[in-house]
Formats: C-alpha cells, sequence, structure tokens
C-alpha cells in the first residue's frame, strides 16, 4: 500500500525593512488621523453658507485625497518592507519622499504667503513629514546584508 501525503505548503514571511515597516504603519496611521480629523473637525466647518457647494466639494476631496494617498503610501511601504530585492523598489520610495518634500513645501509655503502667523500651526504635521521622510531614507540606504538579517 503506498500512499501519497499532500506536501506541505510553508510560506516563509520575513520582514526586510523595518524602517519600510514603521514608515508603512505610519502612513496608515496618518491616514486614519487625517480621515479623522477631516470628517470631525475640518470638513464640518465647511459647512457654512458663505462658501459655494461648488468649494465645498473641491475642499472636501482633496481632503479625501491626501488620505486615500497617505493609505496608498502605507500600502506600499509595508509590501516593500518584506521584498528582498531592494533595487527593485527604491525608486518607488525616492519617487514617495520626493512628493512627500513637495507637500511640506506647498504645506509651509501656502501658509507663509497666506498667514505667516500661522506657520506655528504646521509645527506637528511638519514634524510628523520629516520622521516619515528620514525612515524612508534610511531604508533606503540600508546595506544588503542588514536588510536581509
Amino acid at each position: 500500500m503506498n500512499r501519497e501525503f499532500p506536501r506541505r505548503v510553508v510560506i516563509n514571511i520575513k520582514v526586510r525593512n523595518f524602517y519600510y515597516l514603521i514608515a508603512g504603519v505610519l502612513a496608515m496611521l496618518f491616514a486614519v488621523t487625517h480621515a479623522w480629523n477631516g470628517q470631525s473637525v475640518m470638513l464640518p466647518m465647511l459647512d457654512i453658507k458663505a462658501m459655494s457647494m461648488d468649494t465645498r466639494t473641491v475642499f472636501t476631496y482633496v481632503w479625501h485625497i491626501i488620505t486615500a494617498e497617505n493609505l496608498v503610501f502605507g500600502i506600499t511601504f509595508i509590501s516593500m518592507s518584506f521584498q528582498s530585492d531592494r533595487s527593485k523598489i527604491r525608486f518607488a520610495a525616492w519617487m514617495i519622499v520626493a512628493i512627500l518634500i513637495v507637500r511640506l513645501m506647498v504645506i509651509l509655503g501656502v501658509t507663509a504667503l497666506l498667514d505667516v502667523s500661522a506657520l506655528t500651526d504646521t509645527f506637528i504635521d511638519s514634524i510628523a513629514i520629516v520622521i516619515y521622510v528620514v525612515l524612508i531614507i534610511l531604508g533606503t540606504t540600508m546595506k544588503t546584508k542588514q536588510s536581509d538579517g
């Protein structure tokens, strides 16, 4: 009597880049807090009669575009944290860094242009973006030996 037993399939998932994993988790957290802040604080303030419906609509979808962007960045970095071939993911990481730096420049530039005294209100957001960018850059500069272990 010859019995064949099914082979066990073992999936070996190993974090190769903890910087990307942390950046991904932070981005997911940023997406949740951005959506929450929008729904509970910012977007209800738009319900004023002096503002046209078109302006409120644009503000609302731009707000949610940023939320969705953060969510996509989070998913991207979490999946990139498991990749063993860094050469395939480095370009994506640098593109996201560029987007985040431009985002920070827009936040600071527009705030300074419209109300310089409000720059202090952007401090927490600015620090969060800088920490996020630093984590991504650290992830791109990891040596192969470190990322494999």
